[in-house]
């Protein structure tokens, strides 16, 4: 492989620009944090992405990311589940205004069109 083909492999599995997700409810209402990762891990953990001191979460709770095709959302495993826009998921592909719930944390999700 060269590095050209290289380059394309990358440049395939990087999110496409202006995706976000942002809290919608609690202490970190407004909070806006970029999708420009392959993949963030939302928790309350120090080892998480995105940390956030809410109990209701697990330590590594749920985790959105990009296939390189689409978004999607994947429980990792936490006590209390993830839910998009109400339904109780494992992994799920996203759309553009969906609704992420994780314990009390309500996250919104803007995608690029």
């Amino acid at each position: 492989m060269t590095v050209d083909q290289n380059e394309t492999v990358d440049q395939r599995m990087c999110p496409p620009s202006g995706a976000s997700a942002i809290v919608l409810s609690g202490f970190y209402e407004g909070l806006e944090v970029s999708l420009d990762r392959e993949r963030i891990v939302i928790g309350r953990g120090r080892k998480a992405d995105l940390a956030l001191a809410e109990a209701t979460i697990s330590r590594s709770h749920a985790a959105i990311g990009f296939d390189g095709q689409a978004f999607y959302v994947e429980d990792l495993g936490s006590t209390n589940g993830t839910l998009v826009n109400g339904a109780k998921v494992t992994k799920q592909a996203l759309k553009c205004d969906d609704e992420i719930q994780m314990g009390k944390l309500r996250i919104g999700v803007t995608l690029p069109r």
